[in-house]
């Protein structure tokens, strides 16, 4: 099946923060239903042909700021070389590293990201590892029973949802925080994302899950918006879902025999 071209027609839900921060939600309905899945182990092509394994870990992740790399530090602790392929490497090298130091502007300071070894990210473990194949934060988060977010890098748990900020004016000289939660579409890379192989989010292979990504994704957007804004998110996804919108995503269409979700 093919990917969906972007952009196409979205429906999306605004409604003020209930925990009374001067901020509103702008929420793409289109998205948040659709059945999209991860695909990692499963069929996913990875994003670069020549390196069909990977999935999305070829490059590493980007640290959001110095308290994403801490708690992911405080994860690396608790693996061992029976569950982390590259243990043995990261001691003796380090897990992160500057991102492309040598070309950083005068006064910048480059970014830090998780390391790439054997080209890609030091936590992936490899097909044919006994600790088991793909990341091994995200096994540990499963081993342990706590989700995701509390193990992996920000910009990883985050996918493929993505989070905006955008300061409104209202026009009688107040303001408010506006903060999207969407679709991470292709081009949100830049233009490295028009690069990529493969992509997933507006892939029709990749929008086959048995319930929609407000459901499957319900820890990371209750920490991307707080446990009130989810819960009212929850009643305008339902509630979208009831009227058989026409807007629904594309990629999730194809697999679908008719216009409306069940």
């Amino acid at each position: 099946m093919p990917e969906i071209r972007t952009p196409f027609a979205r429906s999306f839900v605004e409604f003020p923060d209930p925990d009374g921060a001067e901020q509103v939600f702008r929420c793409d309905l289109t998205w948040l239903t659709s059945r999209w899945r991860c695909l990692f182990g499963q069929g996913c092509p990875g994003i670069y042909a020549d390196r069909p394994d990977d999935g999305c870990c070829t490059h590493g992740a980007h640290f959001a700021d110095a308290d994403d790399e801490r708690r992911v530090g405080a994860a690396t602790a608790r693996l061992t070389a029976g569950t982390w392929q590259f243990a043995d490497e990261a001691a003796a090298g380090g897990w992160a590293e500057l991102e492309d130091p040598d070309h950083v502007g005068e006064g910048e300071q480059p970014d830090r990201k998780t390391r790439v070894v054997d080209g890609a990210c030091i936590f992936l473990n490899r097909i044919g590892f006994p600790g088991g194949y793909g990341c091994a934060l995200h096994a540990l988060a499963l081993r342990e029973g706590r989700p995701i977010t509390e193990t992996k890098p920000d910009v990883c748990w985050q996918l493929p949802i993505r989070r905006q900020y955008r300061t409104v004016d209202r026009g009688d000289d107040t303001s408010y925080l506006e903060v999207t939660i969407g679709e991470y579409v292709r081009s949100g890379w830049g233009s490295g994302g028009h690069q990529l192989d493969w992509y997933c989010t507006s892939h029709t292979d990749a929008h086959t899950a048995a319930d929609p990504v407000y459901r499957t994704n319900a820890a990371e957007l209750t920490e991307l918006m707080g446990a009130a804004a989810y819960a009212e998110l929850v009643t305008h996804c339902e509630e979208f879902e009831a009227a058989a919108s026409t807007t629904i995503h594309p990629a999730t269409r194809q697999n679908t025999r008719s216009d409306r979700l069940g």
